[in-house]
């Protein structure tokens, strides 16, 4: 069940996940917050230290590398993120392991009243006797996306040690702030400088995803009346009350992420903030059409119109931005990295799983962009929550799959 790679895959994980790199969606800076360049540095310092080429940080806060090839071949990127998502507390991280799982209940030191089971995550049944990561139960893991970091540094290491194994030239990446969506500079596909890449950003082992959401972000300003509430009738006009109602008239049985599934889309409410003058409310909208994303961002608007005009004193604006597409709409113009991923999956034993996945990746935007750029797994599930966990047999697999990745690619041009 042990493989070579497992106790560097596992130290590296639980090194990686022990920092906080937790990205800020109301920062401007880039990236958005400065601890993420904490782990940044410390990957420039492996890189350099296993002998990679061409190491750097870039003025937009990604890590790039090179493990150069020793046989002709296409240019592959490998790409992962370092941030963790902004839903959960990720700091104090305290990742644990558990040696050869026994099929039984998961406790949590920091949250004893928290519990991981197989019939609360299906997967663990498949992983009887396989050494898992958890955080403490107050905080997330961070494996989403730092096993994606460290599957591609354990696989980069190894071939960097292993002069014989016959491969291209390899671009690494390593992105900040994918969870707030700005992972991707308008300058990366050229800075990488490759012919197609993979994000190691997905979950159940064998997945290799092509289709995505499509996605867009939505601010909501409700602007009030403000006055002292001892003088206020007749005068006050409560900003939250309207966006209370906003939030409410939106269809709440059909058009949720917990009412929807497969191929449904959503519009959903991230946060508020704000007060009784003025209030800001967050919406992600999700589809995996076009058509169906400007649907839903017209139901959006039409709800604050139809508020707005109940209450003319009060100001509501409604500020939609893209965020990133469905990659599909590119990669069924040439599906061949795609196809090289299904095989790669197969050489390691598993049967390649490639659904419409409910979310996005840095291969959505770098795909849109002009780089091809297909998701793979890494193992990783129950994200952005405190029972997050991850198998380090399936983050072995998915480094295998790398690997076959750099190998099929030559093979491909023989």
């Amino acid at each position: 069940m042990r493989t070579p790679f497992d106790t560097e895959l596992q130290t590296r994980l639980m090194r990686y996940a022990a920092i906080d790199t937790q990205s800020d969606e109301n920062s401007t800076a880039q990236p958005s917050t400065a601890r993420q360049l904490d782990l940044s540095h410390l990957l420039i310092a492996e890189l350099e230290d296993m002998g990679a080429s061409d190491v750097r940080l870039t003025d937009y806060g990604v890590v790039l590398a090179t493990i150069p090839g020793n046989t002709d071949g296409p240019v592959m990127g490998l790409c992962a993120h370092v941030d963790t998502a902004p839903q959960f507390n990720a700091t104090g991280v305290k990742p644990r392991v558990i040696q050869g799982y026994n099929g039984g209940d998961i406790s949590f030191p920091d949250a004893p009243e928290r519990r991981l089971a197989p019939d609360i995550s299906p997967h663990l049944a498949d992983c009887v006797g396989h050494d898992l990561i958890t955080a403490s139960g107050t905080t997330l893991l961070g494996g989403d996306d730092k096993a994606g970091v460290a599957i591609i540094m354990t696989a980069a290491k190894h071939l960097l040690d292993n002069p014989e194994i016959a491969h291209g030239e390899l671009r690494l990446a390593f992105t900040p702030d994918e969870e707030i969506g700005r992972g991707v500079d308008a300058r990366l596909p050229a800075d990488m400088a490759c012919d197609f890449a993979y994000t190691f950003d997905g979950s159940k082992p064998g997945e290799v995803e092509h289709e995505t959401f499509s996605a867009d972000r939505a601010i909501v300003t409700v602007t009030g009346v403000s006055i002292h509430p001892g003088w206020a009738k007749d005068k006050l006009v409560n900003a939250m009350h309207l966006a209370a109602r906003i939030i409410e008239t939106l269809p709440q049985t059909t058009m949720t992420p917990e009412t929807t599934s497969g191929v449904e889309g959503f519009i959903h409410a991230t946060d508020i903030t704000g007060g009784a003058a003025e209030t800001h409310i967050g919406f992600i909208i999700r589809d995996f059409e076009r058509d169906g994303l400007e649907q839903k961002g017209a139901i959006l608007r039409a709800v604050c119109d139809a508020i707005a005009k109940t209450e003319p004193r009060a100001t509501i604006t409604c500020k939609i931005t893209p965020q990133y597409r469905n990659m599909r709409y590119w990669l069924k113009n040439d599906m061949t990295p795609v196809h090289l991923a299904h095989e790669a999956v197969r050489d390691v034993g598993l049967e390649p799983i490639s659904v419409p996945i409910r979310g996005g990746t840095d291969g959505s935007r770098l795909t849109e962009m002009g780089l091809p750029c297909p998701n793979i797994f890494t193992g990783m599930q129950e994200i952005h929550g405190p029972l997050e966990w991850i198998s380090v047999q399936d983050m072995a697999k998915a480094t295998q799959v790398a690997l076959r990745l750099a190998a099929r690619a030559v093979e491909a041009v023989d």
